[in-house]
């Protein structure tokens, strides 16, 4: 739930008049949809095999200082990576205590679907640094390549 709130704060950024970017916030509005519903699914698997969920207090998203694309999506692809570390780790403990169920549904469910996102960010990462896109607010027509870029990813 922590990556839909951090990807929902993302998209407000770029909604401001200021940045204005429409097509990269409606793709970190769309993720962010996508994040909840997995968080979701796990809470749903969870309370299936009788597991508890201990809530802890989601810090505000750091997303202060992200005032373009360039650091917004480098924040993007460590979170997605830190996710997938912590998949693998779930992975394996099912692997080791003997639960191949578990190990096969976080695998499909969670597993899975990352590994494109990640790919993906990367991808875009290279194109805005490729774009000339900075980690100020003064990328300009990079940044402009970008959101244009969006609109056929988002399409596609």
């Amino acid at each position: 739930m922590e990556v839909s709130y951090r990807l929902e704060a993302l998209a407000k950024i770029f909604e401001q008049s200021d940045l204005a970017l429409p097509r990269v916030s409606a793709y970190f509005h769309q993720e962010s949809e996508k994040e909840l519903k997995q968080a979701e699914a796990m809470l749903q698997y969870l309370s299936q095999r009788g597991g508890k969920y201990c809530n802890k207090n989601i810090q505000r998203p750091g997303t202060e200082e992200v005032c373009a694309i360039l650091p917004a999506v480098e924040m993007m692809l460590n979170q997605w990576k830190e996710e997938m570390s912590v998949m693998l780790e779930l992975n394996q403990l099912a692997h080791e205590y003997g639960d191949p169920h578990t190990a096969s549904v976080i695998k499909s469910q969670f597993i899975q679907p990352l590994v494109p996102k990640v790919k993906l960010i990367g991808d875009l990462l290279t194109s805005a640094r490729r774009a000339g896109c900075t980690n100020d607010s003064t990328g300009g027509f990079g940044e402009y390549l970008i959101d244009r870029l969006q609109e056929t990813l988002t399409n596609a």
